[in-house]
């Protein structure tokens, strides 16, 4: 059975999410786009150190990192690395599969394309909220599911940040209608 090893990089897990489903209380779908942040990348939000709004990202690997953007959307990163080293996948997109209509009902959409394509649609679709900040990913509310076929995967330059933005640390499956934004190239 594949496993996702969070005590890797945050690289390497954010490649190898593509394709697995993720859900919260069963609403949820096919990680179709992540991107990778690193406690020496200027971009993320460990990069300063740890502080109360980030303690999740230096927190146990494998839990959720949640956090409000723009004072908007609630994101949700999934932690990575050893505790105490500061890193985290962001989960920028889903195909949605499971509960769609729960996510059409939360997000006042039911075009599918336009219920979980970029962090916060993600967040909104699935009931993501500070509740949830430190939870463990392998417990409900929290279900993650192996592919049954793995697909190919891009990799491009992260989007939507303006500090280190030629790490090529943003990763999309192939074809994929559910990104939040086309890959370049």
């Amino acid at each position: 059975m594949l496993q996702i090893d969070f005590m890797e990089s945050p690289v390497l897990v954010a490649r190898q999410l593509i394709g697995w489903t993720a859900l919260v209380d069963g609403v949820g779908g096919v990680i179709v786009e992540t991107e990778a942040y690193d406690e020496d990348d200027e971009a993320s939000h460990c990069f300063i150190g740890p502080t109360p709004r980030n303690a999740a990202m230096f927190g146990p690997p494998g839990h959720a990192y949640v956090y409000r953007s723009y004072g908007l959307h609630w994101c949700l990163n999934f932690v990575c690395r050893p505790e105490g080293h500061g890193a985290g996948v962001l989960i920028r997109a889903l195909e949605p599969t499971h509960g769609v209509e729960r996510m059409a009902e939360r997000r006042g959409t039911a075009m599918p394309r336009l219920l979980a394509s970029g962090p916060g649609r993600v967040g909104q679709a699935l009931g993501i909220d500070r509740s949830l900040g430190g939870a463990s990913l392998s417990a409900p509310p929290f279900q993650l599911l192996p592919p049954t076929e793995r697909p190919e995967v891009l990799c491009g330059t992260r989007i939507g940040i303006s500090k280190a933005v030629d790490r090529p640390w943003r990763f999309v499956a192939a074809g994929s209608r559910y990104l939040s934004k086309p890959m370049k190239g």
